[in-house]
């Protein structure tokens, strides 16, 4: 995965974390779920990132 994804991914994060606590802090149910689905998706797509980045590096390894 490239740098900007990985940054985009951490941003949506703490996109999310800042959204759950606003939704906290208002009693806004709605914001607090968008905000926990937001650092869901993240999690998810870093996840993604891990697995994609050793699957590359054992493939540099074979490749030696």
């Amino acid at each position: 995965m490239s740098l900007s994804d990985k940054f985009s991914n951490k941003a949506q994060e703490v996109s999310g974390k800042a959204k759950e606590a606003a939704g906290e802090a208002t009693d806004n149910q709605d914001l607090e779920a968008e905000g926990r689905k937001d650092q869901a998706e993240a999690g998810l797509k870093q996840a993604g990132e891990k697995v994609a980045d050793a699957a590359k590096s054992a493939a540099d390894r074979f490749k030696k």
